[in-house]
């Protein structure tokens, strides 16, 4: 059969190259934001605490935080335990109040295509407390999340550890709390993690006095890039003029081979979109060079930005950062 060719005259063919061209450009900024984080040295999460000013107002409900997260571009959660008090109040039971809870976030967390990454544990009891009794119940008050971080399919819990100003005593029971927790967790494949959250918590060498005594592979740390603070005004845990911090840079280094985890905290940023208190060039290449290859969670924690502001402000210095990394 004999074939039969169109001429396209020069001009034509010009204009509909260029068409062409203009299409393939015109990427979509949340496609384009994607691809980005792509070619990042790490995923990222997005802590709820960023959001808690939201949830606490009642403009955000906390069974949307998939929703939330996903809408900023991120790919994990993690959850904090006392953001749901209200849910685990509902009806008589509180262990069914709490299965219906989960069965909500997990449904969440699938249809956005959310992977869930941890829950920070708060006000369960001391861990570290030198009254025994305190100590238990509050190592038995963490076993639900435990639980609840295994349902979800998460990796990780995250644990304080208050109760005793007194290193010995804080280190002895720490380790005591801890191994407790970690061998409860470890058939579940549930890391316990400790972030640095003041005062001793805080003093790199104390901690890692603690992660050498419970010596579980399921057990480590969580640094975050903030919370430095080794003692307060009047003796205060929160909302009070620090007077003593610890570098955070040498923390971060000294805790990085025990993290399961690490949490990009942020206040304000300047001009530029640097932090104003941290460097994160600086610490993001710490984290690289200490082998850490896990999730960056998102921490936004400042007054001045709105906190989806403040997200997008750390979610995209991270992103630049890490372009830089070495």
């Amino acid at each position: 059969m004999k074939s039969i060719l169109f001429k396209i005259p020069k001009t034509s063919l010009y204009i509909l190259s260029m068409v062409i061209l203009l299409i393939a450009c015109q990427e979509s900024p949340k496609k384009k934001q994607e691809n980005v984080q792509k070619k990042s040295y790490f995923k990222l999460s997005l802590a709820e605490w960023s959001v808690h000013k939201q949830i606490i107002e009642g403009k955000l409900d906390p069974v949307d935080f998939a929703e939330k997260a996903k809408s900023f571009g991120f790919e994990g959660l993690e959850y904090v335990s006392q953001l749901y008090t209200n849910y685990l109040k509902k009806g008589d039971d509180p262990k069914i109040a709490m299965q219906n809870l989960l069965d909500t976030l997990k449904m969440k967390s699938e249809k956005f295509g959310m992977q869930n990454i941890g829950i920070m544990i708060d006000n369960e009891g001391d861990l570290a407390s030198p009254n025994e009794k305190d100590r238990l119940q509050g190592v038995e008050n963490h076993k639900k999340w435990i639980d609840a971080c295994t349902f979800l399919g998460g990796q990780y819990v995250r644990v304080n550890l208050f109760g005793s100003d007194d290193p010995a005593v804080w280190v002895a029971q720490s380790v005591k709390s801890l191994k407790a927790l970690a061998a409860y967790a470890k058939d579940k494949n549930i890391n316990v993690i400790v972030e640095n959250h003041g005062y001793l918590s805080s003093n790199t060498p104390e901690l890692l006095k603690v992660m050498k005594g419970v010596a579980m592979s399921n057990c480590g740390v969580l640094p975050d890039f903030g919370n430095w603070c080794l003692k307060r005004e009047d003796g205060k845990r929160w909302d009070a003029k620090c007077i003593e911090e610890y570098d955070r840079y040498l923390g971060v280094k000294g805790m990085i081979p025990f993290a399961k985890a690490v949490s990009a905290k942020s206040y304000d940023f300047d001009a530029k979109g640097d932090e104003t208190l941290i460097d994160y060039y600086k610490m993001l290449q710490i984290v690289k060079d200490g082998g850490y290859k896990g999730f960056i969670g998102v921490e936004y924690e400042g007054d001045r930005l709105s906190e989806e502001e403040g997200i997008i402000a750390t979610k995209n210095l991270v992103l630049k950062a890490a372009k830089q990394l070495k």
